[in-house]
């Protein structure tokens, strides 16, 4: 083939092929047949709108399109390891730094305090894993506009929803990362000792850290889906983020909020997630107060300490340590790790509402998503024939 177009050294073309081809029938025929398919194909959509059906946009059905993108983006998250290692990266030594700063935490007040925190810690991860996915979903939506789109490959909601669903065992490998080397090390499993619910209480801690992950990522592609760039999104996703962490419950109880932002942490689900991951870890377990934290009291008339405080604790609760001394009373302000809960506003009988709702949560990002990339992404047919005419 390259001696009869000349392309060898020494040889020379005898005939000029382009002018052959542009003479040919050949060339007249895939002419005729180009020209019948865009006649036809043309009145396609008028097809579709007099039959209120998409179905004959695409070479084949919806379900089909999905399970092929679905293994398609699988496929391209596999060639992308570095994304795969960050990701992995990122949760394994946030949740074995938490671990380890809160090894083994007792039931001391400081200690309670520090189990609500290490929760309040965990949710910081949220920014650092939206940052991570926005910039490889816009270079996704980038080759599906301008390639698969135009050439109306698969529809856009099998696009969005490829690209949601494909997320979900990666978010839940990330869980389980993070539940053994967060949970176990903190030692949140001893709380439920007294009631042999290890079990129960540690799956469902598992299930609060796996519907943390998918809300975050759910959340990530709701607010990118209608955005350009990775920076604008996550500069908003961080706005969102901060309000929903800073009015949850831990910096502050809702009773000290203004009124006018007591909404927000109704509306905020880290409300509800750090109240079931709390409740879950430390309810129905005893306290034991430290040294520094119990408080000395002298009984009068020479009343044994038990004797003297007996009305009090009746009415605010706590525990004595020296019941039956008469001097120096040791007390400590809280007995149960319930009347904890009590007070920061945390109930150990809503668990699984709490878990539910945060599953309403993920189910509402996954709408808005589909609902802000077709509002911001999709052309409208409005738009299509204005630009046809």
């Amino acid at each position: 083939m390259l001696e009869v177009i000349g392309a060898v050294g020494g040889i020379q073309a005898v005939h000029d092929w382009a002018e052959v081809w542009n003479s040919s029938p050949e060339k007249a025929a895939v002419q005729a047949e180009l020209a019948e398919m865009e006649r036809t194909l043309s009145q396609l959509p008028q097809q579709q709108d007099s039959h209120g059906s998409a179905a004959l946009s695409f070479a084949a059905p919806f379900t089909t399109q999905l399970l092929v993108v679905i293994k398609r983006v699988f496929q391209q998250y596999w060639r992308t390891p570095v994304y795969i290692y960050s990701k992995t990266f990122l949760c394994v030594s946030t949740a074995l730094f938490i671990g380890l700063s809160f090894l083994q935490s007792n039931n001391s007040l400081q200690g309670l305090q520090n189990q609500m925190f290490s929760i309040f810690m965990l949710l910081t991860i949220f920014g650092n894993l939206a940052q991570q996915m926005m910039p490889h979903f816009v270079t996704q939506r980038a080759l599906y506009e301008v390639r698969e789109r135009p050439s109306k490959t698969y529809d856009w909601k099998a696009f969005m929803f490829a690209n949601i669903v494909v997320e979900l065992p990666w978010q839940t490998l990330m869980a389980a990362f993070t539940f053994i080397l967060w949970y176990y090390p903190i030692g949140l499993y001893r709380n439920a000792e007294p009631t042999n619910t290890v079990t129960e209480r540690g799956g469902l801690m598992f299930l609060y850290i796996w519907v943390f992950y998918i809300w975050t990522s759910t959340f990530a592609h709701a607010v990118i889906a209608g955005v350009e760039t990775a920076e604008a999104g996550g500069n908003l996703a961080n706005l969102f983020f901060s309000l929903c962490l800073i009015f949850c419950g831990v910096l502050a109880s809702p009773d000290v909020f203004p009124r006018f932002w007591i909404f927000i942490y109704r509306l905020s689900p880290f409300t509800y997630l750090v109240s079931g991951m709390l409740s879950t870890g430390v309810a129905n377990a005893l306290v034991e107060c430290s040294n520094i934290e119990i408080l000395h009291l002298q009984p009068e008339n020479g009343a044994t300490c038990g004797e003297w405080m007996s009305e009090w604790i009746g009415k605010v609760g706590g525990y004595l340590v020296n019941e039956n001394a008469t001097s120096d009373c040791g007390y400590c302000s809280v007995r149960e790790t319930d009347a904890y809960l009590e007070l920061v506003g945390s109930d150990y009988s809503l668990r699984w509402r709490d878990w539910g709702l945060l599953i309403v949560y993920c189910v509402f990002n996954v709408g808005a998503a589909l609902g802000f990339y077709w509002l911001a992404r999709v052309p409208k047919v409005s738009n299509v024939k204005v630009a046809k005419k």
